[in-house]
């Protein structure tokens, strides 16, 4: 088991360089099954979900190679072995269930385990499963898992989602992209992750374009090129940083942003008292003053993004004032308020809303990690917090952050990772 070990209490300077988006890199991953040319993907980060996508990938039949020095994948074309992803590689990670949509519109069948991940509510494949029904697919649950059978191609549909789902986007874009004729999807999720999907697809060959702002056409193509593509930088990632240049009180500059997808985090930040200055070359420094108390609630994308929820509650811990969060998205993603609660800080939860007043200082304490986002704003706290902040059950971290250890230490934390 490993621990991170913080000496909280430092202000933080210095510069990061931000990593590959994690959630723009693993659709393009599984989106991969629809080609059979070689694709080459750069800026792809080193954390643990890229790892088990690599490993669901090759057990179904591809090959490849994982350049971690220059944080590029390349994948070749080979001939597939099996149609299926396993629980045992999907337990620990939702978007295994995004290889169902290209392995059904490829190969006319999918047998894939429901999905694992953050124990952040149920967050159902229904909306999945549905939609390609529409589009001609049979599914049934099996002990645990999906099967998806098509006795021909999948057939173009008219699907308009019932509620806004990433996932379920993403699942339906990659299955309609081979499909013959029109496909209209409705009420779609617009994520920055999503577009970078559609921009790869689009550039192997596929035929998808905007009809409004949460609407899409894709005319489907009969087969996609290989491509060399440069996935999207970390928006989340970048979003955590800037409240640890803002929660410790310290300055830090944050390189490789993209500063339009990040606008509306730094407009919270703002609001929260946060001294935003972009410069050259896609950088932005992070300061502030004072934390300001802030109301917000998370809301698909443009809103602000839930992904951000938690690191957002433990800046607002140390506000003068109160504060209020309402999460709009997920129905459980409140874990680590009990243990923010350990290291003293004041906030009430009532529904899907966190009442929060703020403290003048956290205290470090012996605290266990329940979700991606929740740990890190574990660490987050941690860094503000008097004294030793011991974080357990960090497995969860090594699934998002890339060297996030090296990253805070370079701007001058006192963190440790250990193995007990």
């Amino acid at each position: 088991m490993k621990q991170l070990i913080i000496q909280g209490g430092k202000k933080l300077y210095g510069s990061i360089a931000i990593s590959g988006s994690k959630n723009a890199s693993l659709p393009i991953l599984a989106a991969s099954l629809l080609i059979d040319e070689i694709i080459i993907l750069r800026n792809i980060p080193n954390v643990k979900d890229i790892l088990t996508m690599k490993t669901l990938l090759e057990s179904i039949g591809k090959k490849i190679e994982f350049n971690i020095l220059k944080n590029e994948i390349k994948i070749y074309p080979t001939k597939i072995k099996k149609l299926e992803a396993l629980y045992s590689l999907v337990k620990t990670m939702r978007a295994g269930v995004l290889v169902l949509g290209p392995l059904i519109a490829k190969y006319n069948f999918a047998r894939v385990s429901l999905p694992g991940g953050c124990a952040i509510g149920s967050r159902p494949v229904d909306l999945h499963i549905e939609a390609l029904k529409k589009m001609g697919a049979k599914i049934k649950i099996e002990k645990g898992y999906i099967v998806a059978e098509a006795s021909k191609k999948l057939k173009p549909a008219k699907i308009k989602f019932s509620s806004i789902s990433v996932g379920a986007t993403e699942n339906l874009i990659m299955a309609a992209t081979l499909c013959k004729g029109k496909t209209i999807i409705q009420n779609i999720a617009i994520e920055p992750e999503i577009l970078d999907l559609i921009n790869f697809l689009n550039c192997s060959g596929a035929k998808i374009s905007f009809v409004s702002k949460r609407s899409i056409v894709i005319e489907g193509v009969d087969k996609l090129r290989g491509i060399n593509y440069s996935v999207i930088p970390d928006r989340i990632e970048a979003g955590t940083y800037a409240v640890a240049a803002l929660i410790t009180n310290g300055k830090i500059t944050l390189n490789k942003i993209n500063r339009e997808m990040m606008s509306n985090i730094f407009q919270i930040l703002k609001k929260a008292g946060a001294k935003i200055v972009f410069g050259k070359n896609n950088s932005v420094t992070i300061s502030r003053k004072i934390i300001k108390p802030t109301k917000i609630k998370t809301m698909p994308y443009p809103g602000f993004p839930t992904d951000m929820q938690a690191q957002l509650m433990s800046l607002l811990c140390l506000s003068k004032g109160s504060s209020l969060i309402k999460e709009e998205i997920f129905e459980n993603r409140f874990l680590h308020v009990s243990e923010l609660k350990r290291m003293g800080a004041n906030i009430k939860i009532t529904n899907q809303s966190a009442n929060i007043t703020g403290i003048v200082n956290l205290n470090g304490a012996e605290v266990m990690a329940t979700d991606l986002r929740a740990s890190v704003s574990l660490v987050l706290a941690g860094l503000a917090a008097k004294g030793t902040t011991i974080i357990n059950r960090i497995y969860h971290l090594e699934r998002g952050y890339e060297n996030l250890v090296s990253k805070l230490k370079q701007c001058g934390a006192k963190i440790v990772l250990k193995n007990v």
